[in-house]
């Protein structure tokens, strides 16, 4: 098992992504605090994987005192922690014409600020362990220019950019910092991206836009970013630290 008895935080836990990365900290051998703002999406996580084995915690992520009581619960609860898979973010405005700036700075709290506050919040408990790995969610958005979703892009960017930096800042605490880089997933999310207007066809017309422009000709599957996050987190990537992972298809490959 390549966590056995780590102690390991994930954010937007109750779905998607986030649900296959607490499966395979799970069957790898962690326990695992999972935090999410649906109540009922965390009581079926913990049905489906176990009580003894994770720990719901209901927050919003988008307020500085959810991101950060939430980190402090979960480190309670577990007595520790040696991962943080800083998962939480949102679509966010299509546009930058005519901006509700209410959605704009929504958008930009949970991308950016859930993450630093997160980060900040587990480093020092990292610390008295002997060092930790965090992982945060960007995006291929967060490598290249986005035409459909430029305040996502924006703070995938800056996510990006946070994960150099803390690398630099943490390695000599032996906490390292990656950060993995989506391409258009098959999630409850998806819809925020390609079907914003909230009509199907254009929905399924930038869905097939975008598995165009993937080499591999489809999209990432949940698992494959979960499979990807577990490496970064595990022993088997003890020398890697600053590293922004596509999981793309070969998207940013061009």
């Amino acid at each position: 098992m390549r966590l056995q008895g780590k102690l390991a935080i994930v954010t937007a836990a109750a779905s998607g992504m986030g649900r296959a990365g607490v499966e395979r900290f799970v069957r790898e051998g962690a326990r695992v605090a999972a935090i999410d703002i649906s109540a009922e999406a965390l009581d079926r996580l913990v049905a489906d994987f176990g009580a003894g084995k994770v720990v719901p915690i209901v927050a919003d992520l988008s307020t500085p005192d959810g991101a950060r009581d939430s980190i402090d619960q979960a480190v309670a609860a577990l007595g520790g922690a040696d991962i943080l898979w800083a998962h939480a973010g949102m679509p966010g405005p299509a546009s930058v014409e005519n901006l509700d700036i209410d959605a704009y700075r929504k958008a930009i709290d949970l991308n950016v600020t859930s993450a630093t506050l997160g980060a900040g919040q587990v480093a020092a408990h990292m610390r008295a362990r002997g060092g930790g790995a965090i992982v945060f969610t960007s995006s291929i958005s967060g490598l290249v220019g986005s035409m459909m979703s430029p305040i996502y892009s924006a703070a995938k960017w800056a996510v990006v950019g946070l994960t150099k930096s803390l690398a630099l800042a943490l390695a000599g605490d032996n906490i390292r910092v990656n950060v993995v880089c989506p391409g258009l997933a098959d999630t409850p999310m998806k819809a925020g991206f390609t079907g914003r207007s909230g009509d199907p066809a254009e929905a399924a017309a930038n869905e097939a836009k975008v598995v165009g422009a993937v080499p591999m000709g489809r999209l990432v599957k949940p698992g494959e970013v979960a499979d990807a996050v577990l490496w970064l987190v595990s022993d088997e990537a003890s020398f890697v630290t600053g590293v922004a992972l596509p999981v793309d298809g070969g998207f940013t490959a061009r």
